[in-house]
């Protein structure tokens, strides 16, 4: 999880195959109405989101048991209890970095509809996660070989407590 720019994409395709699980990228489940107020530099809102995040979650319940990892923004709390509804148990991954990093990633990055205009807004939304969540945050400045090294450490670790 994480805002734009973050590197969800990147470390957990990464993470995907270190684990040996399929890797769903969130953002190719939004409906076209979706990418196209994103591509307008148009915020979504809550309702927006609801049905990507319903259609998330089926995605996890239909990998229940199978385990999966799943790229999604996940930017409020309740946005990650829907996700929940389809998979109780998910652990998180939260990428974080400061605005600046994420504005250059950005910047840098061609063919994703997403708009560097839409960054503050993302920021601003951004519920980090809460300690009853099961999550992990890492810094993005760190490669994503050694983001995906830790995520596995941490996930082992909390898997085996």
């Amino acid at each position: 999880m994480g805002v734009s720019g973050s590197g969800k994409s990147t470390v957990g395709a990464l993470l995907a195959r270190a684990l040996q699980v399929p890797f769903l990228e969130g953002d190719s489940f939004h409906p076209p109405a979706n990418v196209a107020r994103m591509a307008a530099g148009i915020a979504l809102t809550d309702a927006d989101r609801e049905g990507w995040l319903h259609t998330l979650a089926g995605q996890l319940r239909q990998h229940a048991g199978r385990g999966v990892v799943l790229s999604c923004s996940a930017l409020r709390r309740h946005y990650r209890d829907t996700l929940r509804s389809g998979a109780p148990d998910m652990a998180l991954i939260h990428l974080s970095g400061s605005p600046e990093v994420l504005a250059r990633r950005m910047a840098g990055r061609s063919g994703h509809y997403m708009p560097p205009s839409l960054l503050t807004s993302q920021l601003a939304t951004l519920e980090p996660p809460q300690p009853d969540e099961d999550a992990l945050t890492l810094d993005i400045t760190r490669s994503p070989e050694a983001l995906v090294s830790d995520a596995l450490a941490w996930l082992g670790a909390a898997r085996a407590a």
